[in-house]
């Protein structure tokens, strides 16, 4: 995971996979404790979360943790992380195809408990 300030004078941070790219971002923080918290939060729920597919007609909603997959207005699939109390803690880049989305998720799922935390 890589914290880093942003440029309204809080942090995020962002999870990186084993080859470098960027899997997936936080949400803004106003405090570099409580991104470390969020850090903490992702790597306890997302090897947990289920997926709920909102792409689907009639989808099972899922408990929290969990991953929900859907479609933005420019008909990309995206997903974000739930944690148990229902805040999102991470969001995914958007994908042409669903598939990769998934696959997104599964990279998270596996990358998610990296001991690495660097501040740029």
């Amino acid at each position: 995971m890589l914290l880093r300030p942003d440029k309204n004078g809080g942090f995020h941070f962002n999870l990186k996979a084993g080859n470098g790219e960027i899997i997936a971002n936080s949400e803004h923080y106003t405090t570099e404790k409580a991104c470390m918290n969020g850090i903490e939060s992702v790597k306890k729920n997302a090897p947990v979360a289920n997926i709920e597919d909102q792409t689907v007609e009639g989808y099972t909603v899922e408990k929290h943790p969990k991953f929900e997959i859907y479609q933005d207005k420019s008909g990309e699939f995206r997903f974000r992380l739930k944690a148990m109390n229902g805040e999102i803690i991470a969001t995914g880049e958007g994908y042409a195809a669903k598939a990769g989305c998934k696959n997104g998720i599964e990279s998270i799922k596996k990358n998610a408990d990296s001991e690495a935390v660097v501040e740029e």
